[in-house]
This record gives structure tokens, C-alpha cells and sequence, in this order.
């Protein structure tokens, strides 16, 4: 099992402090992981993030409702929708209601990565726990926000 203590070397003046950088260290391994594994497919977490939204909105939708729905608050997120148009896995589409608002559909080869994703998708990460442990740590950190 691991413990903080041992992989940064360090100790703490108290608990929280230890629980506190334990989520932040815990969070950037974890994105680490996500790095790597996205890579083959082109893409980063973020922009898959965007490409799941649309799959599950199941229709085009405003940029803004994208941004919204975000697991990370991007600032970028027009920059990374822009990199998702160039690959063609998404496309902009005019509001007819407001010339000013633009909305977002996944493409269909936007549909075939998601495909390929989901089928060497694993959630390893969370092995060692039991679904218990699971929704606990879930309601824990839902309990911190």
C-alpha cells in the first residue's frame, strides 16, 4: 500500500494537511496516467472530456454548455475544440435562433474514437478498491467540495 509520507519524503504537521497534499498528489499521478494513455489516440483528457459531453448530450450543444459540464474548468476550451475541429472529430454548427452562439456536434469519426477508447478503457486505478470504498471516497471528496 502506498503512503505519501514515504513517496515525497516528508512529514506533517497534522492530518488535514497530509489528506490535503495526498488529493493533490493523488490527483497529478492520476492525470499522468491519463496523459499517457490518451496519447496513442491523439487526443488529451481534456479533449476526450469534451468528446464524452457530446456523446452524451446526444445533439449539438453551445460551447458554453460544454464549458459547463467540464470535469476541469478549462479556460482553454475554445482552443481545445479548435484542435478537435482540425481533427475532424468535431464540428461547429450556427445557432439559427442567435447568429452569435455557435454549437458543437461530434462527428462520426469522433464516435469511432470514443468506440476505441471505451474498448481498452480500463478503471484500474481504483482496483484496489471495493465499491464500497469507492462511493466512500466519491461521497468524501463530494463532502470537501
Amino acid at each position: 500500500m502506498g503512503d505519501i509520507s514515504k513517496d515525497i519524503k516528508t512529514t506533517f504537521p497534522n492530518t488535514k494537511v497530509k489528506a490535503l497534499l495526498n488529493i493533490i498528489y493523488t490527483a497529478n499521478w492520476i492525470s499522468s496516467i491519463q496523459n499517457e494513455f490518451f496519447k496513442p489516440f491523439g487526443i488529451s483528457p481534456q479533449q476526450f472530456n469534451i468528446l464524452r459531453i457530446l456523446r452524451g448530450a446526444g445533439k449539438p450543444i453551445s460551447v458554453q454548455s460544454i464549458k459547463d459540464r467540464m470535469l476541469e474548468r478549462a479556460p482553454n476550451a475554445t482552443r481545445l475544440m479548435d484542435k478537435l475541429c482540425a481533427k475532424e472529430l468535431i464540428n461547429r454548427v450556427p445557432c439559427p435562433e442567435d447568429r452569435r452562439v455557435v454549437h458543437i456536434e461530434i462527428t462520426k469519426k469522433g464516435l469511432q474514437l470514443l468506440k476505441e477508447i471505451d474498448a481498452t478503457f480500463k478503471d484500474d486505478l481504483l482496483h484496489k478498491l471495493s465499491n464500497e470504498e469507492a462511493s466512500e471516497l466519491s461521497d468524501l471528496l463530494d463532502k470537501i467540495r
